[in-house]
């Protein structure tokens, strides 16, 4: 993670980047324009453009090191709430620009909708156990797309672990959807004063977060954080690391683009149920039969192209974004050997984030980002629910060979 002060200071000094990798560059771009062609060819120019929106979603997410699973390591682990601050400042910028656009009712797909969902069982248990998977498999959904653009091969282990655990929950279906039915729908902006409304009472909770996270910060003397090497002057734009928060800021604009363009906010786990059937469809295994794949809009994704999945494309962007961030950065290295008991929890770590987000209707992006974005009470609870998780796949770590941070080391 890149080093900030509790007020979003600037970063502390570190290495400088080594040279860039200009042939993996070179590769990056040649795949970039040839999808971004499939897709317009597949899906025409609203597509392409957010297959653009997710490789500047990945050049984001590289720059700023930008993450999830290791803020709410760092959170419990030595009580660094930096990067947890961060998280509040991308909410607040996203939820006052979800306001303008919801409020509106602006966008190029007709009038844009939020996501709502009931903050029911199905988020309590399915954030609970994505929480759990993502200190086991090391990284989280945003996070495992970027890490293996970036070249780091020991998250390919997470993703097909993610991969197997969506197709797992497509035939669990039926009980998912009753148990997330079991809680209320809040939605914020369902006040006499609307979308405002909501917008003030995100701010109020996000700035609780930010009280209590100082707080917990002052008791617990946590290390200093440790940016990874960057490049200085304006090479640093394009060859990073960037401050968390000109990540923050640039991740809440690039959600909010996504609902203007698309009508609906970012997401990211939906894709790996796609992926999945089209993978077992491919090998003769036929699973359109399973519950999930049942419903209308499913079944229609089911059968047409990839390059036509909204979640898929803009995936597929991150990865690609990473991998030309990556390498002009000069980071991009790939990790040929994993040892066995890492490979097996990232299995089982995605796995259990697969399942998870089909249980919580979402990931750390889909549930929590953009479930806050949206005003619905189900994004908060997501969260406090992840961060109970973290606290059980911290405990489970050292079984599969990671460490966690102690108090007497630099946080990265």
């Amino acid at each position: 993670m890149t080093a900030i002060d509790g007020s979003f200071g600037l970063p502390a000094p570190a290495a400088r980047a080594p040279s860039a990798r200009a042939g993996v560059v070179g590769v990056g771009l040649v795949l970039a324009v040839a999808l971004g062609l499939a897709v317009f060819n597949a899906a025409g120019w609203k597509l392409t453009l957010l297959y653009a929106v997710g490789l500047l979603l990945g050049l984001v997410l590289f720059h700023s090191r930008f993450g999830f699973t290791s803020a709410w390591r760092q959170l419990v682990t030595v009580g660094q709430g930096s990067a947890l601050r961060a998280h509040m400042l991308m909410l607040a910028v996203a939820c006052a620009l979800y306001a303008v656009i919801l409020g509106f009712g602006a966008g190029l797909s007709g009038r844009p909708e939020g996501l709502v969902m009931p903050a029911g069982v199905g988020v309590i248990l399915g954030a609970f156990l994505f929480g759990v998977g993502m200190q086991v498999g090391g990284s989280c959904a945003s996070g495992t797309l970027f890490a293996v653009g970036s070249g780091q091969t020991a998250i390919l282990y997470t993703l097909g672990g993610f991969i197997l655990g969506s197709i797992a929950s497509a035939f669990a279906a039926n009980w998912i959807t009753v148990l997330q039915n079991l809680g209320p729908t809040v939605s914020f902006a369902d006040t006499p004063l609307g979308y405002p409304g909501a917008l003030l009472i995100s701010l109020v909770i996000i700035a609780g977060v930010v009280l209590a996270s100082r707080w917990v910060q002052r008791r617990r003397s946590p290390p200093p954080v440790q940016p990874p090497p960057s490049a200085w002057g304006i090479a640093r734009v394009l060859r990073g690391s960037w401050p968390l928060w000109a990540g923050a800021i640039a991740l809440a604009v690039l959600n909010a683009v996504t609902l203007f363009v698309s009508g609906g906010p970012w997401g990211i786990t939906s894709a790996f149920s796609l992926w999945g059937a089209k993978i077992l469809g491919w090998l003769g295994i036929d699973i359109s039969g399973a519950p999930y794949w049942q419903v209308a809009k499913n079944a229609k994704s089911l059968h047409a192209s990839v390059l036509a999945d909204k979640t898929s494309v803009m995936d597929f962007g991150i990865m690609i974004g990473a991998l030309i961030a990556a390498a002009l950065a000069g980071a991009f290295v790939l990790h040929r050997r994993v040892p066995p008991r890492m490979a097996l929890g990232a299995v089982l770590g995605g796995i259990l984030m697969g399942f998870g987000a089909r249980m919580a209707g979402g990931c750390n992006i889909g549930a929590y980002f953009s479930g806050i974005a949206s005003f619905s009470l189900h994004g908060w609870l997501w969260g406090i629910m992840a961060i109970g998780g973290t606290y059980a796949g911290i405990a489970l770590r050292p079984l599969f060979g990671l460490t966690n941070p102690k108090p007497t080391d630099s946080v990265c």
